[in-house]
């Protein structure tokens, strides 16, 4: 017999790769009134697609076109990443919550990272619980900044409007 994690285990995947679906969803609408906002939308729409397959059927994952289009597109978000912290170390003005490159590379971070961790989602409870942890992470974060309106002030007008 299973122990009792490994009943639920299944079911919780399956929650964490529905709620990362619409996180990626969400982050791809909210782009709309972005100066760059195909690009974006682009980068979160692939993650949503990609994430609600996997939540469907587990087994996707060892697709040859599945794991071709994750492993471009964790590759452009790792080598974006890298320009981003760079541009940062190179120019922050402001704390780092502030700057709109900070939050974009944030974003990367959570798509790469997702989409690492999707390509395994099988794994066992050290690995499910990351799962949360990144899952709850976007919807904490956007719920933090909702709430407290005082972090969107230096924020420029599209950030302002995105939520």
């Amino acid at each position: 017999m299973a122990p009792a994690a490994g009943r639920w285990a299944p079911a919780v995947w399956r929650v964490c790769h529905g709620l990362m679906a619409t996180f990626f969803a969400l982050a791809a609408f909210v782009q709309l009134n972005d100066p760059d906002a195909e690009l974006w939308m682009v980068t979160y729409a692939i993650p949503a697609v990609l994430t609600l397959l996997v939540g469907f059927n587990p087994h996707i994952t060892g697709n040859f076109i599945w794991k071709s289009i994750s492993a471009i597109h964790i590759l452009f978000c790792i080598t974006w990443s890298i320009g981003l912290l760079y541009y940062l170390l190179l120019h922050k003005k402001q704390s780092i919550i502030h700057e709109e490159e900070a939050r974009e590379l944030f974003g990367l971070l959570i798509i790469t990272s997702w989409m690492i961790l999707s390509k395994n989602s099988v794994g066992g409870r050290v690995q499910l619980f990351i799962a949360i942890v990144i899952t709850l992470f976007p919807f904490v974060s956007w719920a933090y900044i909702y709430i407290n309106k005082e972090i969107q002030d230096s924020w420029p007008t599209h950030c302002k409007t995105a939520m």
